[in-house]
């Protein structure tokens, strides 16, 4: 009866290293980047937008993406700081 199991195990182990275990520390690293993003930094929002954060807020950011163009976008928005 083990032996009709252990593939199955198997799978799982192999679809936890592979899939699952990256994908957590990605979303980790994520997170810890928006927690230390402050206004001055440059970002790349998930819309493709360059701009620069203005203000910060619990929910929301403010990103400056032209001369006075101004606009509010939600944490999750901001897909990676820029350099």
């Amino acid at each position: 009866m083990l032996t009709q199991f252990a593939p199955l195990v198997l799978i799982l182990l192999v679809f936890y290293f592979l899939i699952m275990r990256p994908q957590q520390k990605k979303f980790k690293a994520h997170q810890a980047m928006l927690a230390d993003l402050k206004a001055g930094d440059k970002v790349l929002l998930a819309a493709g937008f360059k701009g620069k954060i203005t203000q910060v807020g619990e929910q929301f950011f403010t990103v400056e993406i032209g001369n006075n163009v101004r606009v509010e976008v939600e944490r999750n928005a901001i897909a990676s700081k820029v350099e």
